[in-house]
């Protein structure tokens, strides 16, 4: 399991933001906001979020490893991504992007990561406008990079469903200027489905900033946050083979007026999500009512399922969440999923 509480130590060759203490120490900035009883289920009472590791730029994409019993995360304003194993932290990739920033780019990290069946990561690259992968053994390809022969913007969040198809977002955050950038290729912001064979499929062309992305247990129903200050929204969208048949806002987060945007989304076993959002991590009923917020007491931008028990993938019960400068773990009442 991963210690709850870093300090600072030196290593060689790492960007070291972590060291252990003993005990557990809680996030003083930290309190849960309880808004539905049916929240006392999910996260207990006496429940403790608690930093495991800070000094980042901003740090994003969190995802357990368990095949080495780690945890990687990106820190999309440092070009690096790191990992956290045995309670130290050191640099995994350094950099994700080589060479100068590209004319008309404003950020070239990776952001977004996860893993497919075999065991290679995959990962949302700003920079090179696509969809990576490295092996277990340090091969690298390129899953996907164009839509109908034109550049993704720069593709931010994914998952992958059980029969290996692949779910991601791509709005402009790597452009400079955003929508109006003079090397965007592609005049909307989509929502997009690689299947096992190499298909893509634009699913929604209509959201302003699509971000992050979560399946159902059933694999029916996609939610995608949408980072737009003018309109934040989670959508929920129906999933027929290669395309959706219905649309809907699952959650309209425009009356939170706390520091934050929706962003990375995780759900349980039994279809709750966990979505990062104003205030820090949105706890939400499969109906979409707001049963309360875990706060961090930073702009929290991701979550992911920590460390399974009994090396069942699907027994995490710790919340990972990355906000800002610093990743904090919360030990729940309830399971989900790791890749």
């Amino acid at each position: 399991t991963i210690l709850i509480i870093f300090a600072l130590v030196n290593f060689t060759n790492a960007k070291t933001k972590a060291a252990e203490h003993n005990g557990r120490v809680e996030n003083k900035n930290f309190h849960i906001l309880r808004l539905d009883d049916r929240l006392d289920k999910i996260v207990d009472e006496k429940a403790v979020v608690s930093k495991i590791a800070e000094g980042f730029v901003f740090a994003e994409g969190p995802v357990w490893d368990r095949r080495s019993q780690r945890l990687l995360l990106s820190d999309v304003r440092d070009n690096k991504i790191y990992e956290l194993k045995d309670n130290v932290l050191n640099t995994f990739l350094d950099p994700v992007f080589e060479g100068e920033m590209p004319n008309g780019m404003r950020n070239v990290s990776a952001n977004g990561l996860t893993f497919n069946a075999d065991g290679d990561l995959v990962i949302a690259e700003h920079g090179y406008r696509r969809i990576s992968s490295i092996s277990v053994n340090g091969k690298k390809s390129i899953l996907a990079s164009k839509k109908d022969g034109r550049r993704f913007n720069s593709p931010n969040d994914l998952v992958f469903d059980s029969r290996g198809n692949l779910y991601f977002t791509d709005p402009p955050y790597g452009l400079e200027g955003y929508d109006s950038s003079k090397i965007k290729e592609i005049p909307y912001n989509g929502i997009y489905k690689l299947t096992r064979e190499g298909d893509v499929f634009l699913l929604d062309s209509q959201l302003t900033r699509p971000n992050g992305v979560a399946l159902s247990p059933d694999e029916k129903t996609l939610y995608v946050a949408n980072s737009d200050k003018k309109n934040k929204v989670i959508m929920r969208y129906n999933l027929v083979g290669n395309h959706v048949t219905q649309t809907e806002i699952f959650f309209d987060a425009n009356h939170l007026k706390s520091r934050g945007m929706p962003d990375g989304l995780k759900v349980d076993y039994f279809g709750n999500v966990f979505a990062t959002g104003p205030g820090g991590v949105l706890v939400l009923s499969p109906e979409g009512d707001h049963l309360g917020t875990i706060r961090t007491g930073e702009i929290t931008a991701n979550v992911a399922w920590g460390q399974p028990q009994d090396n069942n993938r699907c027994n995490s019960n710790t919340l990972i969440m990355t906000a800002s400068t610093s990743v904090y773990a919360c030990k729940l009442l309830t399971t989900g999923c790791v890749p």
